[in-house]
């Protein structure tokens, strides 16, 4: 349906004003071009128009097309919008006007002078009140999560890899619509770690909408194999008037644990720290001569409750990983319960979450031993 609205103004009637709508009762969120021109009709001054659509909740636009000829007191301007309403029901499409009046000689004297002394053009402003447009706009399907014309594709590297290897997982949506930017494309689960991107958003705009070409980049993490659910995403093509589903199958990951009796050795190396107190056996043994008796009675007693301290392996191969990868497959083989935390971090900072030093993750495997 087309839609001519001529608005004439009392104050002298300076301009005239008219829309056109290529659609009145589209669906949410489906393209709506406007056009809108305004024309001077009193060619006795020199018009010129400040002109947009007013931002809204209701509707979101862009403009994609413009055409102004600024004549000898003839101005025309052409606009064309693309406008997306967000909301069913009535939704009224606003305009922010400003009229500017001036005369040839203030346009002559803004003009004068070298181009370090360009003077200001004076006019004679007036914000002017249009009538909105008004589309009734039609409800979507129910759970719908995309509207327009679009197609999926993914990009899976891998099915097979080793305990906690990270799996590229990449998933593109593109086609003709309203941007397809969805907030969660892969639900949550405990059989494996997420690790997500900021979309990559292509657009480009045209009289035939808005064409879009998103790009999910993720990757996929576990310890034991696991099943990724189908992703379905419900759409509806407005222009056809049908919903339509765009699907990733289920996929089964195949994760090979790791062999723990390859973690550990049974060979301490370096051998664990001894004290050495034979500059003290000498000592002693001064003092025995000059101390008798009663000195070999204390020395025996002091020797049997000396405590010769050991380091524990596990601290000594905590030192002695010199990456990060090999610190968490450490750690996994010992009581992961207690190294919990310290994994978790491993684990953000080798996905790339997380930064965290080598040294204050070791600092914390030692202390979670020695609080146990």
């Amino acid at each position: 349906m087309l839609i001519t609205l001529f608005v004439s103004f009392l104050s002298a009637e300076d301009f005239n004003f008219s829309t056109h709508l290529d659609v009145r009762t589209p669906f949410v969120k489906e393209p709506v071009l406007l056009s809108v021109d305004l024309n001077q009709t009193n060619h006795d001054i020199v018009l010129l128009f400040n002109f947009d659509l007013k931002p809204s909740p209701e509707y979101t636009f862009q403009r994609i097309d413009s055409k102004e000829t600024d004549s000898y007191h003839n101005a025309k301007v052409h606009y064309l919008y693309l406008v997306y309403p967000l909301k069913s029901g009535q939704v009224d499409i606003r305009f922010n006007l400003v009229k500017r009046v001036t005369n040839d000689e203030s346009v002559a004297y803004s003009f004068s002078g070298d181009r370090d002394n360009v003077k200001g053009l004076v006019t004679q402003n007036t914000t002017i009140e249009l009538p909105p447009v008004t589309l009734q706009v039609k409800p979507l399907p129910k759970g719908t999560q995309l509207v327009g014309d679009f197609s999926l594709t993914y990009d899976i590297k891998q099915t097979k890899a080793k305990a906690y290897e990270p799996i590229p997982f990449q998933v593109t949506i593109s086609g003709r619509g309203y941007p397809p930017l969805l907030p969660h494309l892969v639900p949550k689960s405990k059989l494996f770690t997420l690790f997500s991107e900021k979309p990559i958003v292509h657009t480009s705009h045209s009289k035939e909408g808005i064409f879009s070409k998103i790009v999910y980049p993720m990757a996929l993490s576990a310890k034991q194999s696991f099943d990724l659910p189908a992703i379905r995403i419900r759409a509806f093509d407005p222009k056809k008037e049908r919903s339509y589903i765009l699907e990733v199958p289920k996929t089964h990951f195949e994760i090979e644990q790791a062999d723990v009796n390859t973690l550990i050795d049974n060979t301490d190396n370096p051998r664990p720290y001894r004290t050495d107190w034979s500059w003290l056996t000498t000592l002693l043994g001064y003092l025995i001569v000059f101390g008798a008796g009663f000195a070999s009675g204390w020395l025996f007693r002091w020797q049997k409750r000396q405590h010769v301290h050991v380091t524990h392996p596990l601290i000594e191969k905590i030192d002695g990983c010199k990456e990060k990868k090999a610190l968490l497959q450490l750690l996994l083989a010992h009581e992961p319960a207690r190294f919990a935390p310290v994994i978790e971090k491993l684990e953000a900072d080798l996905y790339g979450k997380r930064s965290t030093t080598l040294k204050s993750l070791k600092k914390e495997a030692k202390e979670r031993l020695h609080a146990n």
